[in-house]
């Protein structure tokens, strides 16, 4: 069987299968809805409008609209919309407010059989807490922290853009292009395992990767194009399938630039980038079409004895049009390149006996390089009724190359136990939807159906035994994969009063996958498909104007490997995370705002294909718990301040006690800091990241040290000019990035010694840069 023939396969499984009844029952649930809307809209009246940015006539996505007499409240869509259907005639108030922007009400009124219609522009201000609102909507609530947090804290980095997520650590260890190890609600999520990423809607992760599964390099995004964050924590998401376990994170680029822009930065350790964004069609409005292209090129040799000779390489094309009254086309095409040197981990023993230092290396050979190519099509297309239908394709070709040393001669004591992981892979995938406002025997609803798939044809995925990165030894694993998942959705927002809501969704994953063995004598394509349903349930209790309390619950999952599904012969392959939150929103000041939250998530047991061994592991069930609180705080017009707190209890459940650890699961980390905007163009922060101690292994008799690290950023705009400095670790503390407990053998040792091995975290590090818009 061809691949083609196995995608094909898969696609009439699931539509033979499938898609029958769920055409019937969304055909059904149309009508139901075409007949409620029809009688209830010639009785009642409606509100629609769009939110402009008064600076630059764009649209705003995101922005709370408030029916001040109905207590009900809506966030712009995709294209700056809003809607109130079947409301009473007589007059009303709208109250519209974006973080960062002038707070405006607006009077209305409405007549029966009619729609008012506005066009709202909001003037940019400084940012001001006090005209942060808690609503009923769980999703406002939370990208209200977002839109705080990308405003106050600056984005340094391609590391910056994950650590917008609250309680997310991340750790390098590999010559900084390596893909982060992820950190998030007492999981070590390696580089992406379980949590679900995403850039305009195409997938970060890789599933079934050569190192990893999930693994996630967010190295293809270019800091400066983030225009908004989307995030969540929690298995709670109906329209987040696959990886969707401790949370997700969503971002989006920027539609149009109001400036071309220029930016060069220098520091310590030959570290050079720059960055370019252009205007390349001048549109005067936002009606002219938009096309901008963003680059960027980056260069350090580290701070490792050995040097890296890390450079990475970014390009970003995206066009933006309204085509027509009621579409609009977004396309874009990116390009990444990287390749690096690394030092890799380093054994305790060999540091303290003087053998090396604490930046050096036992093999300098390893590094990598890695390159990805992006193509992404976006249609959104508004209905008459106000409905939003979104249809989307994306491509990707990447390529992957890593190579590492973590038990040196462990294994074979003439020519060390150098692996390198290798891979080529194209994916292509899908994502559709619909999404209306309307009305269930009078209570206010909104609904979203959604479908798609992603493909991924994955060659000569290898890992090999190598010498000093150039001559292959023998390999230990090597094949082909193609692995499909096929997926559809449906969500529904219920209004029950103007305190209660209620969001149930239900989601189905179907999955194929296919794998063949280069290593074996026969040629042997071996197949599994397995689906997955699940549910998902959310309260929101409005239960005063500056308190809402939720409880949210569901069921989500990460698939396994495919070499680990053909070896457990489909059994066992789709571990659910089954995940229950009970927090609140709390603004007990107009300067203040809570979220605080007690969870639990279990995970089912699960097998681990072991990318740097080639085998399959068991993983056994776990639990976790514990408590998250963030708070962002205004001190003053000019000063904020914000904290993260993350309290986790992570255990094995089958071991017995005091043999139930897992291991580098964080028990209690913190991240937070001083913030400043003034109104003569100074800005910049104080912040801090707090990582406790925490189990290295299954009975704590191995600690992985925690550590505290100040960074720091202040930076300076005028007329058309951005002057900063950015330092890493400004109290210079000796730290340790990632850790492991890792049996290993030095050359002139003649027994093996297990032991922490460690990346060292950067000493003090600082960059200064100037920025130029016109």
């Amino acid at each position: 069987m061809s691949s083609a023939g196995s995608f094909s396969d898969a696609v009439c499984s699931f539509h033979n299968k499938i898609l029958p009844k769920q055409m019937k029952k969304s055909l059904i649930m149309g009508v139901v809805y075409l007949l409620i809307n029809t009688s209830l809209f010639a009785q009642s009246g409606s509100i629609s409008g769009t939110i402009f940015n008064q600076e630059t006539g764009e649209t705003m996505v995101g922005a709370h609209v408030v029916l001040a007499e109905n207590n009900i409240a809506k966030a712009t869509n995709e294209l700056g919309k809003f809607q109130f259907k079947n409301l009473e005639a007589g007059n009303y108030t709208l109250t519209v407010s974006f973080i960062g922007f002038t707070k405006i009400s607006q009077p209305v009124t409405v007549k029966n059989g009619t729609i008012s219609s506005l066009n709202i522009s909001l003037k940019p201000d400084v940012l001001s807490i006090q005209d942060v609102e808690v609503t009923q909507d769980l999703g406002q609530n939370v990208s209200t922290i977002s839109e705080v947090d990308i405003q106050l804290r600056p984005i340094e980095t391609s590391q910056d853009v994950l650590e917008i997520v609250p309680g997310l650590f991340i750790a390098q260890h590999a010559g900084g292009g390596k893909a982060e190890q992820i950190f998030l609600r007492g999981f070590d999520i390696d580089h992406g395992t379980d949590i679900s990423l995403s850039v305009d809607g195409m997938p970060v992760n890789m599933v079934s990767h050569a190192h990893g599964q999930g693994y996630s390099d967010l190295h293809f995004v270019i800091p400066e194009t983030i225009e908004r964050v989307d995030f969540d924590k929690g298995p709670y998401y109906t329209d987040h399938g696959n990886l969707n376990t401790a949370g997700y994170a969503d971002f989006y680029t920027k539609k149009r630039l109001a400036n071309n822009y220029l930016k060069l930065e220098g520091g310590q350790f030959g570290t050079f980038r720059t960055v370019g964004m252009f205007d390349l069609l001048k549109g005067k409005t936002v009606e002219d079409p938009s096309l901008y292209l963003a680059t960027e090129f980056f260069r350090t040799d580290g701070y490792f004895d050995s040097p890296q000779y890390f450079t990475r390489l970014n390009t970003l094309l995206k066009y933006h049009q309204k085509v027509s009254s009621n579409q609009t086309l977004e396309l874009s095409a990116s390009t990444f390149t990287s390749s690096w040197d690394a030092s890799g981990q380093i054994p305790i023993r060999a540091v303290e006996s003087g053998m090396i230092t604490h930046f050096g290396a036992i093999d300098d050979t390893e590094g990598g390089q890695t390159s990805r190519t992006n193509l992404n099509a976006k249609l959104i297309t508004e209905t008459n009724d106000g409905g939003l239908v979104e249809n989307q394709f994306y491509f990707s070709n990447y390529e992957f190359e890593l190579v590492s040393n973590f038990t040196f001669y462990l294994e074979d004591p003439v020519n060390g136990d150098q692996i390198t992981q290798t891979e080529n892979r194209q994916i292509y995938g899908s994502k559709n939807s619909y999404w209306n406002d309307w009305s269930l025997f009078g209570l206010n609803a909104s609904t979203e159906f959604g479908a798609g798939f992603r493909y991924d044809q994955v060659n000569d995925i290898r890992l090999s035994h190598t010498l000093e990165r150039r001559e292959v030894l023998d390999d230990l694993a090597r094949g082909d994969v193609r692995e499909t998942n096929i997926f559809a959705y449906a969500e529904e927002q219920l209004s029950l009063s103007k305190k209660l809501s209620l969001t149930a969704g239900l989601r189905f994953d179907y999955f194929t996958f296919d794998y063949v063995d280069a290593l074996t004598p026969n040629y042997e394509r071996q197949v599994e498909d397995k689906g997955i349903v699940s549910p998902k349930l959310q309260l929101s209790y409005q239960a005063t104007e500056n308190v809402n309390l939720y409880v949210k619950s569901g069921i989500g999952f990460h698939s396994n490997d495919t070499r680990v599904v053909v070896a457990q012969n489909g059994q066992e392959i789709l571990p659910k995370a089954y995940g229950i939150d009970i927090g609140t929103f709390w603004k007990p000041t107009r300067n203040l705002l809570i979220n605080l939250a007690a969870w639990r998530l279990d995970l089912d047991q699960e097998f681990v294909y072991v990318g740097d061994a080639g085998i399959v592991e068991a993983g056994g069930k776990t639990k976790r718990q514990g408590i998250d609180l963030s708070l962002r705080y205004q001190l003053t017009k000019w000063l904020y301040l914000n904290a993260d707190a993350n309290y986790t209890d992570p255990k094995s459940v089958d071991e017995a006690e005091g043999e139930d650890y897992i291991p580098l699961a964080p028990t209690f980390t913190s991240v937070g800091g001083l913030n400043f905007q003034t109104e003569n163009g100074f800005s910049g922060s104080l912040r801090y990241r707090y990582l406790g101690d925490r189990a290295a292994n299954e009975d704590n008799s191995v600690i992985a040290e925690g550590y505290t690290v100040v960074d720091a950023v202040l930076n300076y705009q005028v007329g058309a000019f951005d002057f900063g400095v950015y330092i890493q670790n400004l109290l210079n503390e000796e730290w340790n990035e990632a850790q492991f407990d890792t049996e290993s053998r030095l050359q002139n040792e003649a027994v093996p010694v297990s032991e922490i091995h460690f990346t060292p975290g950067t000493p003090f590090q600082a960059r200064f840069s100037i920025g130029m818009r016109f």
